[in-house]
């Protein structure tokens, strides 16, 4: 954390430094304005580039790492194949309503489903369960 503080700082600096040159270089010169404003804007969109590629880097080494589901956590929280389903539909956004649709199963089938995971995760909240559930790598 304190290479990147440390990385910042001397960017800013650097950028004032060539702000400051500028008004030097600039002096008596008129083509110099649009040259240095060419100079800004290819350092601007060097800046831009690098720091995008690091991020989306970082996203990939995340969902790399979070790709691996535990399925012996699976097993050892007694989570059955069709609870599974459910808990990957809820973690789709789905409704009670609409995981019993695709999954041809009665509404109230579907809540039994999902209050037996809340149980079982120790959640209160589909939200929660979801949370729990990522923690444990058991879905994406």
């Amino acid at each position: 954390m304190k290479i990147h503080f440390l990385f910042y700082g001397l960017l800013i600096f650097a950028l004032l430094m060539l702000f400051q040159f500028s008004r030097f270089w600039t002096f008596g010169n008129d083509q110099g304005k649009e040259i240095f404003i060419l100079v800004v804007a290819l350092v601007s969109i060097l800046i831009g580039i690098y720091f995008g590629k690091n991020k989306s880097l970082k996203r990939k080494d995340k969902s790399i790492a979070n790709s691996e589901i535990d399925h012996d956590k699976i097993n050892s929280l007694e989570i059955t194949s069709r609870e599974y389903e459910v808990l990957e539909l809820i973690s789709k956004g789905f409704s009670n309503k609409e995981i019993a649709d695709q999954l041809f199963l009665s509404e109230s089938t579907i809540k039994t489903h999902v209050s037996k995971l809340f149980v079982k995760l120790d959640a209160k909240r589909r939200t929660q369960a979801i949370t729990i559930a990522k923690d444990l790598r058991i879905i994406h």
